[in-house]
């Protein structure tokens, strides 16, 4: 098989759990590149905030949002903000329930509080730079969102809203009951669709990896789909191959059993 382009999630997939990558991570990458593969970043995190590590990996495209934003070179392939009334529930019930919001636009990160405590220890183990307090003027600018301080038996509450609105838990260490507003039509997976359909490359000649149950629907659409040694474990089951954890060479390792690395 010709092999055509790569996705790779961040969190728990690039970067270990202290932000940093592994020096095979970057050496799989150029590996791969040099034989032609596009790489892209696939990412929860909003675009903003990931340029550097992109400009690091010598990365040739972005998704970002889960889904909900991506790009090649100059070209804007998925842009969807979320449909404003339905934010507005989820903001309300967020209100109601005294859980946090963090917000992402194009450019900036919105937080329901900027003085909550779990609203501080988000922004910092994510290492968010641009933070400003939520305001309505744009409400419908958010292109994705997610609940903080929301225990396990809440999140009923939250998909209840609307049908086409699933939660998927973040695992990241430091964090704790956080979870994605992820929309079963905005995506990861749909991102990549997207993306692929503009490249004119067929899903059997793209590869991922990812971690967490928002990385599901990307691990599905792609040929080969891996999931990461220290995944969620409910993600095994979309993915079509499990690799060596993060902090183990988990990329390298899984692009090492297609071959394409030495």
């Amino acid at each position: 098989m010709t092999y055509k382009t790569l996705f790779l999630d961040i969190d728990g997939t690039i970067l270990t759990p202290d932000h940093t990558y592994t020096p095979s991570t970057k050496d799989a990458i150029q590996q791969v590149q040099k034989q032609g593969i596009l790489v892209f970043i696939c990412t929860g995190r909003p675009l903003h905030e990931v340029t550097e590590l992109g400009e690091e990996l010598g990365v040739d495209g972005f998704i970002g949002y889960n889904g909900a934003y991506a790009q090649y070179e100059n070209n804007i392939l998925v842009d969807k903000p979320m449909d404003q009334d339905i934010f507005e529930q989820f903001l309300a019930l967020a209100k109601q329930s005294n859980h946090e919001l963090v917000c992402y636009t194009k450019n900036k990160n919105y937080f329901t509080s900027l003085s909550s405590p779990v609203t501080r220890e988000f922004a910092e183990v994510f290492q968010l730079k641009d933070n400003h307090l939520l305001t309505e003027n744009v409400h419908n600018q958010i292109l994705g969102s997610s609940i903080i301080n929301v225990q396990p038996n809440q999140v009923q509450a939250y998909e209840s809203l609307d049908p086409d609105f699933h939660l998927s838990e973040v695992i990241v260490n430091g964090i704790s009951n956080c979870y994605d507003i992820i929309r079963q039509q905005v995506n990861k997976g749909e991102a990549i669709k997207k993306v692929l359909q503009y490249l004119a490359i067929q899903p059997e000649q793209a590869i991922a990896f990812g971690d967490g149950m928002n990385d599901k629907e990307m691990l599905q659409v792609v040929g080969e789909g891996f999931a990461m040694g220290n995944s969620n474990p409910e993600l095994f089951a979309y993915a079509k191959h499990r690799t060596t954890s993060v902090e183990d060479s988990g990329i390298y390792n899984g692009l090492k059993q297609l071959q394409l690395v030495k």
